[in-house]
């Protein structure tokens, strides 16, 4: 039986369930049935981080700070020796790159007294196998990113024999290691990339 501008039902119980996937053709006669149409159209690679580093441009760094959670995961993480890096040591510095987790530097010598922090808030290790968090050995020293979720929030580490040189950066009268730009720019290539896409996108004239 034909149901849908040529398309038979049992087509579109395929596609429904999965099973098949509509061609182009398939797929504009599905949306002229709802008197909708297709409309494709092209924009620069990655353009919604372009898009999303002028949004953060426009927001106060206070904002964001707090946005991320930021000051909440620190103060649970005191007792441990750390160093911010990453994305996370760039905004701090004022500059408007995306953050989706807290990024550290920390001692592999601190990996036992880390690994129970994460026992106690509810870790979970990022399993690239599986797309989640979850299923594999917590410890740093297990095979696996470096990523956790918690309770407080996501946490990435780099770990390292000593923490790297950090300068102090202060935001409502509280001070910040991190990692400073110059640096970043040498060792963290996402962070790196995302102050590139930053810079090019600066008018002339202007740091």
């Amino acid at each position: 039986m034909v149901d849908w501008q040529g398309v038979s039902q049992t087509a579109i119980a395929r596609i429904e369930r999965g099973d098949r996937a509509p061609n182009i053709t398939v797929l504009e006669r599905l949306l002229a049935a709802m008197d909708v149409q297709l409309v494709v159209g092209v924009e620069p690679l990655d353009a919604h981080l372009d898009a999303r580093i002028d949004e953060l441009a426009a927001r106060p760094i206070a904002e964001r700070i707090d946005e991320l959670g930021l000051d909440r995961l620190l103060d649970r993480l005191t007792d441990l020796p750390q160093v911010l890096t990453g994305c996370t040591a760039a905004l701090l510095q004022g500059a408007p790159v995306p953050v989706d987790a807290l990024e550290i530097a920390l001692r592999w010598r601190d990996s036992k007294q880390f690994t129970r922090w994460l026992e106690a808030n509810y870790g979970q290790r990022w399993n690239a196998r599986w797309g989640e968090f979850g299923g594999i050995w917590l410890e740093p020293e297990e095979q696996g990113e470096h990523r956790w979720s918690t309770r407080h929030g996501e946490i990435r580490a780099v770990m390292c024999d000593e923490l790297p040189e950090s300068i102090e950066v202060r935001h409502a009268g509280r001070g910040y290691r991190v990692v400073p730009l110059v640096e970043l720019e040498l060792t963290e290539p996402r962070a790196a990339e995302l102050l590139r896409r930053y810079r090019v996108r600066q008018p002339a004239g202007e740091d």
